[in-house]
């Protein structure tokens, strides 16, 4: 049973990322690519229908998780309390900055919310990515399962780091450079002429950069984790995730011009998915694993709720998941197509 929540709760995870993904990187990019208003009113209308409905994704990872995991929670929230508040103002920036924009017609107030939504969309990909260098590389977790972590202290990968170090920060450049990419591929997708024709080049070229920092991050992350080589030894079968993310890096360059840019987004997606199973794969059973001592890490077994209150939970959990998929299914349909060029609609 912890093991069927450790794998909904990556799922969930890598939904989020995946869906609200490409909203971050349409704030990323789209200073870059839209030059007049009228093109960054279709980029933002390009995400406008569903941006605020695929954050509900990290509510919920975080809901599931403080279900399934509460000893996880517990740690991880305490521990990174201080990025925890950073990515928190940084959610209500980028929110406030989509919905305030047009309320007011004047040449400072849109380019000030524009250059905070582009801000903000930055700093979370950074944050999200340091986020995710942290778990894999563990955290110095004492005997009661508890752990505090500065922002940073000398950016050396040892005992003492804090949040910030040399590795963390290429995963969170690679991130930066995952969704970047992702929103670019987005932008194709759902916007017509001179916008997709600019984030399809930018695309092109973040792709050579993300592609480089693959090979970059793939050995860094073995010497940093030594886990990863236990898992991947003892489970041979489980290269197939990573199998799938570089499938789904080959696909994007392969595909760019199939279907309008359908495919080529998918493969984005198929990376992303890639890239985070593999993670969760390389620290399991680990949750949060401890640098300083590995016997202290939180496992989904020392970390998980109750087993009674696990398998009711799933019984909750299943028709609520049934009813969401539903929802945003009938969302994406709806919304279909690609955006108005001389307009903030469909």
């Amino acid at each position: 049973m912890e093991t069927l929540w450790f794998c909904l709760v990556a799922v969930m995870i890598a939904t989020y990322v995946i869906l609200d993904g490409f909203d971050l990187g349409a704030g990323i990019v789209h200073l870059f690519v839209a030059r007049t208003d009228a093109e960054r009113r279709a980029v933002l209308s390009s995400i406008g229908p569903v941006w605020d409905g695929n954050e509900v994704w990290l509510l919920a990872g975080g809901g599931t998780l403080y279900f399934a995991f509460p000893a996880l929670y517990a740690a991880s929230f305490s521990g990174f309390y201080l990025p925890l508040m950073i990515v928190l103002w940084l959610l209500m920036l980028r929110g406030i900055s989509i919905e305030l924009r047009n309320h007011i017609q004047s040449p400072v107030w849109q380019p000030l919310w524009d250059g905070i939504f582009a801000g903000a969309s930055i700093l979370l990909a950074i944050f999200f990515g340091a986020a995710l260098g942290n778990v894999v590389r563990g955290v110095p977790l004492d005997g009661s399962g508890e752990f505090f972590l500065p922002l940073w202290t000398d950016f050396a990968a040892g005992m003492d780091t804090g949040i910030l170090d040399w590795y963390t920060l290429l995963i969170a450049v690679a991130a930066l450079l995952a969704l970047t990419l992702h929103g670019c591929l987005w932008i194709v997708l759902k916007t017509e002429a001179a916008v997709g024709e600019r984030a399809g080049r930018l695309a092109r070229t973040v792709w050579w950069g993300l592609l480089a920092w693959m090979v970059l991050i793939t050995p860094a992350t073995f010497r940093i984790q030594p886990h990863f080589q236990e898992s991947f030894g003892a489970h041979p079968w489980g290269f197939v995730f990573p199998l799938a993310a570089a499938l789904g890096l080959i696909g994007i360059r392969v595909l760019e011009q199939a279907n309008g840019g359908l495919w080529a987004f998918l493969s984005s997606c198929l990376f992303l998915l890639g890239m985070l199973t593999s993670a969760a794969f390389g620290i399991y059973p680990f949750v949060l694993p401890s640098n300083t001592n590995p016997s202290l890490g939180l496992t989904i077994y020392s970390a998980a709720a109750a087993p009674y209150g696990l398998r009711i939970g799933l019984m909750w959990f299943v028709p609520g998941m049934i009813l969401t998929a539903g929802y945003f299914i009938y969302t994406y349909r709806s919304f279909s197509g690609k955006v108005k060029g001389d307009g903030p609609g469909h």
